[in-house]
């Protein structure tokens, strides 16, 4: 009785996109921590978290049944109203905490327009239908706004001065986020086929998507390895390379095994590993 109420609870906060939006907001705090040593403004957080709940929601509530349909995809479909209404809250949140960010609202605007256009290959209209024929941009497109949310984004909130720390840090968290979404285009490519949405993973074959996935885990190491240059200490170079060595331990393993916990729990928790690891040792 107990674990099938704890099983309902924790299947809530994941298809329920909370838990992604949980990540969000650590990814941002670790950012300002890191690069600012400094807390997000309440604002920011805000912001992203509704943003977060709101895009999410908004892409599983347009998400058609599946070739291979997962526990997620059947709790999807049980719960179209509940996917609308959380949209629903997430739009009418973000749009409070945009107003009282409205000094930024180019950054945020384009932040939005780019994070809707993920989602806009899955509506009817023949323009956005038309997205779905871009090829290779699927995988690059999600990391690089979840890398403008949460890395670029609260540096324009902050208007810090940009600088090569800065840089290495977005490229570190760009492709340590590119080499995850590998892993889920992997598992959905034959979703993406059915839809005729084009990715690179879609064209590769085997050994074309594991020389994809470790230059991306290379550039990751290398981008981490950069900050040594601008005076970062080993244990935070450890802790932002820990995510990218659980990752790869990970990778021939989740090829073969498409858990929704693994994906949604593990996989996208590594996103914020380390910022989570960093707030534990500040505690």
């Amino acid at each position: 009785m107990q674990s099938n109420v704890f099983r309902k609870i924790a299947d809530f906060l994941l298809f329920s996109s909370l838990f992604i939006a949980g990540c969000a907001v650590l990814m941002i705090w670790q950012t300002t921590e890191l690069l600012f040593h400094a807390v997000p403004t309440g604002r920011l957080v805000g912001f992203v978290f509704f943003s977060t709940v709101c895009s999410y929601n908004f892409h599983w509530w347009l998400t058609p049944s599946s070739v291979n349909p997962s526990s997620r995809i059947q709790w999807t479909q049980r719960n179209k109203g509940l996917h609308f209404c959380l949209y629903l809250a997430g739009l009418v949140g973000a749009a409070v905490y945009f107003i009282s960010l409205y000094e930024h609202w180019a950054a945020l605007c384009f932040g939005a327009f780019v994070t809707f256009l993920y989602s806009a290959p899955k509506l009817p209209q023949p323009v956005f239908r038309g997205l779905r024929r871009i090829a290779i941009g699927k995988t690059i497109f999600l990391a690089t706004v979840w890398t403008y949310v949460t890395t670029i984004l609260p540096v324009f909130v902050s208007e810090a001065t940009w600088n090569g720390s800065l840089v290495l840090f977005a490229a570190s968290r760009f492709f340590l986020i590119y080499a995850i979404c590998i892993l889920f285009d992997y598992r959905d490519r034959e979703d993406d086929r059915k839809d005729g949405i084009r990715s690179l993973i879609t064209y590769l074959d085997e050994k074309g998507i594991d020389k994809l996935f470790i230059f991306s885990l290379a550039l990751f190491t290398a981008s981490c390895l950069g900050l040594y240059g601008y005076h970062y200490n080993t244990y935070t170079i450890i802790l932002l390379l820990i995510p990218g060595i659980i990752l790869s331990a990970l990778y021939s393993y989740a090829k073969k095994h498409f858990s929704d916990y693994l994906y949604y729990f593990v996989l996208d928790g590594l996103m914020m590993f380390s910022g989570l690891l960093m707030l534990i040792a500040d505690i």
